[in-house]
């Protein structure tokens, strides 16, 4: 019984670090700053999440079922999969939203509500077959949430001046992570297989690159032309969690 606390706590802290990424909302800085800053820094994390870590994992995962030629066009249609689904959902939220900035925090909280149920799984079933592992897992998880945390509630936060929406927003994205362990322990821990988890991984990484270039850089450049070191500030944290996690 304390094994099983443990991978769900583990689980739960792993995911609610997402919360931390409210912080910047209460920072002093001027506003145009703080969101052209955290959107660019965001785009860095989740593109270079998404090319070094969910489309390797994906295919390495597919070629367990599929010739490795074969694991390569099915990583592209699951990959441009994810991009249309991304289009198709910020088209409809576009017709229906009354802040850009607004829709841009509910399509970060959409996608990352999709990555953080998987992520929730494999860190759960890491930690009951690996604790050692599953440790090591949640901690790099916690590292990229919270950039993902600040993609939700600075768009949120400065089209509403709703600091309590924007807290509940980045907190439901993080228990999700608890959402997927729960979903496992139930219903799921013995019939996860790797060509699922490799549909969701390139899936994912299809959404995430395309709410990076298409949102959170043209919205991160109309307040700050001469941003980009924040691009790759976020781009080189995820890289050193890659090598190190």
């Amino acid at each position: 019984m304390n094994k099983l606390i443990n991978c769900f706590l583990t689980t739960l802290l792993a995911g609610l670090s997402t919360s931390l990424g409210i912080i910047p909302c209460l920072l002093k800085n001027k506003k145009e700053k703080i969101i052209s800053s955290s959107l660019m820094f965001s785009s860095g994390v989740m593109i270079t999440l998404s090319i070094f870590s969910l489309i390797p994992e994906s295919f390495k995962l597919l070629t367990q079922t599929f010739t490795k030629n074969q694991a390569i066009l099915v990583t592209l249609f699951l990959f441009s999969t994810g991009v249309f689904i991304f289009k198709i959902i910020n088209k409809n939220s576009k017709e229906k939203a009354n802040s850009p900035l607004y829709n841009l925090g509910i399509l970060s909280l959409f996608t990352i509500l999709i990555h953080n149920i998987p992520e929730g799984m494999a860190t759960f079933i890491s930690n009951t077959s690996n604790p050692t592992l599953g440790i090591k897992l949640a901690i790099a998880i916690a590292l990229h949430n919270i950039p993902e945390g600040i993609a939700i509630a600075i768009p949120i936060y400065y089209a509403t001046k709703d600091l309590k929406k924007a807290s509940i927003y980045t907190i439901i994205s993080g228990l999700s992570e608890f959402i997927g362990a729960l979903i496992t322990y139930m219903f799921l821990k013995d019939y996860i297989t790797p060509l699922l988890q490799s549909i969701t991984l390139a899936i994912t990484a299809g959404i995430m690159i395309s709410i990076s270039i298409s949102e959170y850089i043209p919205h991160s450049k109309t307040y700050n032309e001469k941003n980009n070191v924040y691009f790759f500030i976020g781009s080189i944290i995820m890289i050193l969690t890659e090598i190190f996690m």
